[in-house]
């Protein structure tokens, strides 16, 4: 893949070089604006379900 995007690109090594880091900055950027803003809430990462209330005393030493 990356080396049919590389023979696609337009210029000389130096000049595919740049638009390569333009290309992969841009994909960062829309990761981080769009993508994971919108994935972040069908994740389960939020789901917390040790809260430390109503235990029984296991694993504290009582």
């Amino acid at each position: 893949m990356y080396g049919w995007i590389w023979r696609h690109l337009p210029g000389n090594a130096w000049v595919r070089a740049v638009i390569s880091l333009v290309l992969a900055l841009a994909v960062v950027y829309a990761l981080f604006q769009y993508v994971f803003p919108w994935a972040e809430p069908l994740l389960p990462f939020g789901d917390v379900t040790v809260d430390g209330e109503g235990t029984s005393g296991a694993g504290t030493g009582q």
